[in-house]
């Protein structure tokens, strides 16, 4: 296949990609707003609100040194319409059981055990086929529109669920998510995930390596990048310290502030349109020259922000400014998240050899979550026995904490030799933005 041909092949997968993660992620968001409300609105607890999200990160955790070594070892095309299509079943068992009886809980933690190893599969499958559908000019811009997507349908889901949530009934949001995912299997199944392929294998045509040696094959090569090593530590200890706002939030505004759906909706798509912005302004510029500490200073705002979380509940606030506290609070935290992730997966996805990409991207998202159910677990208890604006002050002062200690000025200097001693650059070079 010559070059501009590639090129406009290239282009088809950008916009596709793009397209199906917006259809994709409109129907999960819409379907995750139904079933968080229904729960908390049910049982009123923190603990059973928190018992479904550690159905969603627990299956991830377990399943992702194995979602890296299938993503290795076999057609990513395969994986990537397989995940979807297993997606479409479970919500139409989900919706089968809800037609002919009670929706219970226990059908609902099954259900979102199912979504989460399916979207393990697929997204660590999707973040190491990026360099084989996009060529390398356009990686940044490809990452940067596949969050737009995700975003917009952020922004658009949580409205629509608070608008429909208590008119109608729980099987419409079922039926949206499944014809949401149906297209999405379509659209994917015209992509060509080898078009700028650089592995050896393309997952076919070889006597696949045992999975433990794969396993360990993987790690090996990560030992190799200290760099790689810093943000796997960092995000795990971030990440366990950031469920405080992952189970306290909602809790907070549903159950203790008493916010009604359609208003909670709003400070949900807020959070949306800050992570558009950020993803719209990544999608043309420049990439970042130091991700690590432009990260580093995200993640300390990060944490100023989640203490933010618990000033209504020290100081009163009327209903109305009440809501546009949460929605400029949301926006920052937004573009917060795309400020910090973009640039380090830009980085990641350039200097990880693409038979590799599978088995990494999978510890570093294995390793990302693997304290978030014990962080599920204990905040869901916390939130139900501790005040609340405790538990966020303080976790946002260890989330503070650890990110200035894994990324002191040594670390920074090690990941990005042409940055001084004491943050003076030796070189001139443009700031960051």
């Amino acid at each position: 296949m010559d070059s501009e041909l590639k090129l406009k092949k290239a282009t088809y997968h950008l916009w596709t990609f793009t397209i199906s993660k917006l259809i994709g992620s409109f129907g999960a968001q819409v379907y995750s707003f139904a079933i968080s409300f229904y729960i908390l609105q049910l049982t009123g607890s923190a603990t059973n609100f928190a018992a479904n999200l550690l159905c969603s990160i627990l299956p991830r955790t377990l399943a992702g040194p194995f979602a890296g070594y299938v993503s290795d070892n076999f057609p990513r095309k395969t994986i990537a319409i397989t995940s979807q299509i297993v997606q479409t079943v479970a919500i139409g068992v989900l919706l089968t059981v809800c037609l002919t009886s009670d929706l219970s809980l226990i059908a609902i933690y099954i259900t979102t055990c199912v979504l989460s190893l399916t979207s393990t599969f697929s997204g660590v499958n999707f973040t190491s086929s990026i360099t084989g559908l996009i060529d390398e000019a356009r990686i940044q811009k490809a990452m940067s529109l596949n969050q737009m997507s995700i975003s917009f349908a952020a922004i658009g889901s949580p409205v629509v669920g608070g608008l429909l949530y208590g008119i109608v009934s729980m099987p419409v949001f079922l039926i949206i998510y499944m014809i949401a995912s149906g297209i999405a299997v379509i659209l994917e199944s015209t992509m060509n995930f080898k078009l700028f392929a650089n592995r050896k294998t393309n997952g076919e045509g070889k006597k696949k390596e045992p999975i433990w040696q794969s396993m360990k094959s993987g790690i090996a090569y990560l030992k190799l990048n200290p760099l790689i090593t810093t943000v796997i530590w960092i995000a795990l200890l971030v990440n366990f310290f950031f469920g405080a706002h992952q189970v306290g939030y909602s809790f907070i505004l549903i159950d203790r502030l008493k916010i009604d759906s359609q208003h909670f909706g709003l400070t949900e798509g807020a959070f949306a349109i800050g992570m558009l912005i950020l993803s719209f302004y990544f999608s043309f510029r420049k990439e970042v020259k130091y991700p690590l500490l432009l990260s580093k200073r995200g993640i300390i705002a990060l944490g100023i922000l989640m203490s933010g979380i618990a000033l209504p509940l020290i100081i009163k606030m009327s209903y109305s400014w009440l809501i546009i506290f949460y929605m400029v609070l949301m926006i920052g935290f937004g573009a917060l998240i795309i400020l910090i992730n973009t640039p380090m997966q830009v980085m990641l996805q350039k200097q990880i050899d693409d038979d590799y990409k599978g088995r990494v991207f999978s510890i570093i998202e294995t390793m990302a979550q693997a304290l978030s159910p014990l962080a599920m677990v204990l905040y869901g208890f916390l939130y139900d026995f501790i005040p609340a604006q405790w538990i966020l002050m303080v976790s946002a002062l260890f989330l503070i904490g650890v990110v200035m200690i894994l990324a002191r000025p040594s670390v920074i200097r090690k990941a990005h030799p042409e940055w001084g001693e004491n943050g003076i650059i030796k070189e001139k070079a443009p700031a960051i933005h």
